[in-house]
């Protein structure tokens, strides 16, 4: 006879919702809205005929069948787990499909892979350009993307990997005497290059001016205003304007002498944003998945460090 079973998703919603005590930390933890939690919950009752959990303001409660469904779940979960585990480690899985923005690909990520790889010959990395806004929900393994300060923390499908400070950077011929400017005016006499997505983002200018306490906010003649970060940080590169670089991203063009920073003893702006790596539920335990998100947590540590030595 065919098995009768439960429907899947709604249980690992359950599980979350309950080991997290909230609908939108579950969300986070899962990739998906609270709305569609909340709708994974009433199909698990819908499907047992009986309340799991009680609705209140502030949290969650958990009723009597509810409290025995987490203790019985948690066991078949875990059940789930090793055989997971244990049927990758015979599937012996060699690619590993990599989502990252086009600029922190580019600009620190591509660099470092060669020692990923020396360190694991055996995982070979399929890096895929994976920009802001990506809804495609593409088949990855692991992608890093920007997440606010509030979702970021910790999970089973999520490691916070780094902060960024942001602050302008140029080339060093576009500067006078090619000395990093004293008077944050200065940079009002020089071309600006803006973000064009983000005028009032981390790195938007008018913001970056107004957060810094800053008198001014205009911009020179002959700026440019750019669509990708990674564009806008080659065409300072090569003089056409002063943009706002992330530390994280410009490290190896600071460090090569390509960028520098524009103005001396700015203050430190951070990102209101944290880079995170993320992977499915389904790969939770997976070996390869953890390898690479542990070494990009080392790089990025490692990144930091030596730009605040510099």
């Amino acid at each position: 006879m065919p098995r009768r079973l439960p429907p899947f998703a709604p249980l690992v919603a359950f599980d979350a919702v309950t080991r997290h005590g909230s609908f939108t930390r579950a969300a986070a933890e899962l990739g998906v809205t609270q709305s569609a939690v909340s709708h994974q919950i009433r199909k698990l009752e819908d499907h047992f005929g009986v309340a799991l959990l009680q609705r209140q303001n502030p949290g969650i409660g958990i009723t009597p069948a509810g409290a025995q469904l987490r203790q019985e779940l948690a066991a078949a979960l875990d059940a789930l787990g090793a055989l997971d585990a244990q049927v990758r480690r015979r599937s012996n899985r060699t690619t590993l499909r990599v989502g990252a923005s086009s600029a922190l690909a580019t600009w620190w990520l591509v660099r470092r892979l060669p020692d990923f790889t020396a360190r694991h010959p055996s995982i070979n990395v399929d890096l895929k350009p994976l920009e802001t806004g990506d809804s495609s929900r593409r088949p990855l393994d692991v992608r890093i993307v920007w997440n606010a300060s509030e979702d970021a923390r910790r999970t089973s499908t999520q490691l916070p990997l780094f902060w960024e400070r942001i602050f302008p950077v140029c080339a060093p011929h576009l500067l006078p005497r090619r000395r990093p400017l004293t008077d944050p005016d200065g940079l009002l006499a020089l071309p600006l290059i803006h973000k064009g997505d983000n005028a009032t983002g981390d790195w938007g200018w008018p913001s970056w001016f107004r957060r810094l306490g800053l008198p001014k906010s205009g911009a020179a003649a002959g700026s440019l205003t750019l669509d990708d970060m990674g564009m806008c940080m080659s065409a300072a590169a090569e003089g056409a304007g002063v943009t706002l670089g992330r530390s994280l991203l410009i490290a190896d063009a600071v460090s090569s002498g390509r960028l520098v920073s524009a103005l001396a003893n700015y203050p430190t702006v951070e990102c209101t944003k944290i880079q995170v790596a993320q992977w499915p539920a389904d790969l939770i335990g997976d070996r390869s998945v953890e390898l690479f998100v542990n070494w990009l947590a080392e790089q990025a540590e490692t990144t930091v460090k030596n730009m605040s030595a510099a």
